[in-house]
């Protein structure tokens, strides 16, 4: 596993349960409400196997661009990334050895056949990504196997197993490297949580 020289840094059960649960509650709600997750349809007509919300900005799947309505679904506004969302972000970066105010959140629920193909995440601004503000993600409920590869998409991936709270950062020479999720573990959840499944949150800055 590269180390924070390389951009990468896995934080092994960073957040604790207790810490878990209340921010799987608040996607709970942010998922179900008003606003909430759907199913977006990517360019060629292919349907995304997660459940999404995006806070801050909208991630567009038929533009592959951020814009501040949900143009792709039903025209509603982004909903605004929460104070405390931003502020876990920044933690977690911090830990990892970054500095970033994430201005969006994208939060993926994965259900037992939830997915994710080998993707860059370069969609952000040009001047975010020459930077090398990272990707921060977090996970919360059953454990997924996620794929980590190399600049190119035909490099080795590394498969490794992200458990709930654990939190992964990639930035500087990794931002934009492949990843993706090639299968969801059922039953491997922490009972407090309640959850049959997976949340996913991802902060980036524009």
């Amino acid at each position: 596993m590269p180390g924070p020289s390389e951009g990468v840094v896995w934080l092994k059960r960073w957040l604790p349960v207790a810490g878990q649960q209340v921010l799987a509650a608040r996607c709970r709600e942010l998922m179900e409400g008003p606003a909430g997750g759907y199913v977006p349809t990517v360019r060629g007509g292919g349907k995304m196997r997660v459940r999404m919300v995006c806070l801050g900005r909208h991630w567009n799947p038929l533009t592959y661009r951020y814009e501040e309505t949900r143009a792709d679904y039903d025209g509603a506004p982004a909903p605004p990334i929460p104070a405390e969302f931003a502020a876990l972000a920044s933690r977690i970066a911090a830990d990892a050895g970054f500095r970033v105010e994430p201005d969006i959140c994208l939060i993926n629920w994965y259900g037992p056949d939830g997915r994710m193909g080998l993707h860059q995440d370069k969609d952000e601004s040009a001047a975010s990504i020459a930077a090398g503000f990272p990707v921060v993600s977090i996970s919360l409920g059953d454990t997924a196997r996620f794929l980590f590869g190399g600049l190119r998409r035909r490099d080795p991936v590394e498969p490794i197993l992200l458990e709930s709270g654990d939190a992964f950062v990639f930035g500087g020479p990794a931002r934009l490297r492949y990843h993706g999720v090639s299968r969801i573990i059922p039953g491997t959840s922490p009972p407090a949580l309640g959850l049959a499944g997976r949340f996913n949150l991802t902060f980036r800055r524009f």
